[in-house]
């Protein structure tokens, strides 16, 4: 009988690393973590063939596929002495995708599932924390309002927005207990107005909903082209991990961040990510927030930030490779809850390829194999002309390397309307993964939000275009199609240079110069591939004599 769900949690999982086609990436990745006896939250993976299977009865889960689900349920519930829907004993999970290749931001995720009335109310007495429980029960109408619901983003910020400003308030932190419930009465009239029936109070209607919707994602538009641009078949599908919940959201002594074992945008052999205290996950990665660079973890919680880089540096040895990770602490506890080989931009893996070498790490044939022809590209992308003076407008945060100049636009759709007839610069306060098709289409992207390892980050990261990110002094008003930085206001269509290798925001055109690639580590990674080359290739000048070797 085929197996369609893996049990991970109690130090032992079914399944293993090697296992990406059927698990996927997280999936695999967080049974070889609980393989390992890292602290991993348990949980269970439902395999990817289960979403083909879904697809091919006409977007429906197969009945066996779903009592296999909830079979793993109860022996995660018995494993924990918690329950999902028990006010008593109360189980959240997260309900997440991972497909075979990492696909950042592009697929849907739900946490805090498991939440109603009652179990807002339970948590609230149970941790004497009623600010954090109603903050979770908050982002999970939000989260499944929108993902597994349909109904848009923005009639929930609107409702979030206007609460923060009643209040007279910036940080969505300061917002108390009160002003959340407030929040959450008026999230479940929007739900009822948009979708035309009540939030679904028993959580296990919860969870089946939720599969189903992240199944849905595998083929949502954002999805679709993001395979399209990066080579990925649309027949693999998508798994779906559904894990124990833990919260960065508990108050001062927890927290969740993202992080790289090597720096993705240079190779630079260093510790490189964010953090934030007080947050959940996506907090960090939609760029709702500039979180802190992960070093100052160090001073904050010493004990947490020197077994996070252990736990990080034994996964780069294990692997053999870069490592992008995600991580919660829950009231002073780490927990590890994503690792995968990290998208890096063409000049980081060639340095990280040769420096694997040089480590031992890998053979020179495995470096070759490491950097994708269309990587090298990257190397030959202009970068500005120091020797020329500019005028820096403002300073965010190196995000991609490179120079870019363009026109400014606002959206994703100008972005390809405009990027047409001249290069565009996309400026948004943050981008979201519905950005995708403007971000193809730009020469490099600005915000005024998010960090190092935002979404607008790692994509652009993955596209080897220039990103400067967190650029806290651009104000960016897209209704009006302004930014207002310096003193000055810039309209839609006039021309700005991004340096994403300095965090450079400058006014007007620079001049950009071609790099010279032929030194360092370029050069030596080159001298492997002369020196391993099977096919040779020569040809004279008349297009019809040639001659392969």
């Amino acid at each position: 009988m085929d197996k369609y769900v893996y049990f991970f949690g109690g130090g032992k999982a079914d399944g293993h690393g090697d296992m990406k086609d059927i698990l996927g990436g997280k999936g695999a990745g967080l049974a070889e973590m609980t393989n390992a006896g890292l602290p991993v939250p348990p949980g269970f993976t439902i395999a990817t063939s289960a979403c083909r299977l879904h697809f091919q009865a006409g977007n429906k889960t197969p009945g066996n596929i779903k009592a296999e689900a909830f079979q793993a349920l109860e022996k995660l519930e018995s494993l924990l002495g918690q329950k999902v829907g028990d006010p008593a004993k109360p189980l959240l999970v997260s309900v997440r995708s991972g497909a075979k290749f990492s696909m950042p931001g592009m697929m849907d995720t739900i946490l805090n599932l498991g939440m109603n009335d009652k179990i807002a109310e339970a948590f609230a007495k149970k941790t004497n924390n009623p600010r954090f429980a109603y903050d979770s029960y908050r982002r999970f109408i939000q989260m499944f309002g929108n993902v597994v619901m349909e109904i848009p983003k923005i009639k929930f910020e609107h409702v979030f927005d206007g609460q923060k400003k009643k209040q007279g308030i910036k940080l969505d932190t300061e917002l108390t207990a009160e002003d959340l419930k407030e929040v959450i009465a008026a999230y479940k009239r929007v739900v009822r107005k948009e979708a035309g029936k009540d939030f679904p109070q028993d959580p296990k209607v919860q969870l089946e909903m939720s599969i189903e919707a992240v199944f849905r994602s595998w083929y949502n538009p954002r999805a679709k082209t993001y395979r399209r641009l990066n080579k990925i078949s649309d027949d693999l599908g998508t798994a779906v991990n559904v894990q124990t919940m833990v919260f960065g959201n508990m108050g001062d002594t927890s927290g969740t961040g993202v992080g790289f074992t090597r720096d993705p945008a240079t190779g630079q052999k260093e510790f490189y990510g964010e953090f934030l205290m007080n947050a959940q996950g996506e907090d960090v990665v939609a760029g709702v927030r500039t979180p802190v660079p992960i070093k100052e973890l160090g001073e904050i919680m010493p004990d947490v930030y020197n077994q996070l880089r252990e736990i990080t540096t034994r996964l780069e040895k294990h692997y053999r490779d870069v490592q992008d990770f995600e991580f919660t602490i829950q009231e002073g506890k780490l927990y590890m809850l994503q690792t995968r080989a990290g998208k890096r931009t063409g000049p980081a893996a060639v340095r990280i390829a040769v420096e694997m070498v040089q480590e031992g790490l890998i053979k020179p044939q495995e470096a070759l194999l490491r950097v994708d022809p269309e990587q090298l590209n990257q190397l030959l992308h202009p970068v500005l002309d120091e020797s020329k003076p500019v005028k820096v407008l403002a300073k965010g945060l190196p995000a991609s390397p490179g120079a870019a100049v363009g026109r400014v636009v606002f959206t994703a759709d100008e972005a390809v309307k405009q990027g047409k007839a001249h290069p565009v610069i996309l400026v948004r306060a943050e981008t979201v993964p519905d950005d995708i098709h403007g971000m193809e289409v730009a020469v490099g992207i600005l915000t005024s939000r998010g960090g190092m390892t935002s979404h607008a980050a790692v994509v652009t990261r993955g596209m080897g275009k220039p990103c400067v990110a967190g650029a806290g002094d651009v104000e960016v008003d897209a209704a009006k199609k302004q930014i207002r930085v310096a003193g000055q206001t810039l309209q839609e269509g006039d021309w700005i240079t991004l340096d994403g290798s300095t965090g450079r925001v400058i006014l007007g055109k620079a001049d950009l110069v071609e790099p010279d690639p032929h030194s360092g580590v370029f050069a030596e990674f080159m001298e492997w591939a002369d020196e391993n080359r099977t096919l040779g290739v020569r040809a004279d000048a008349t297009p019809q004599v040639a001659r392969i070797d």
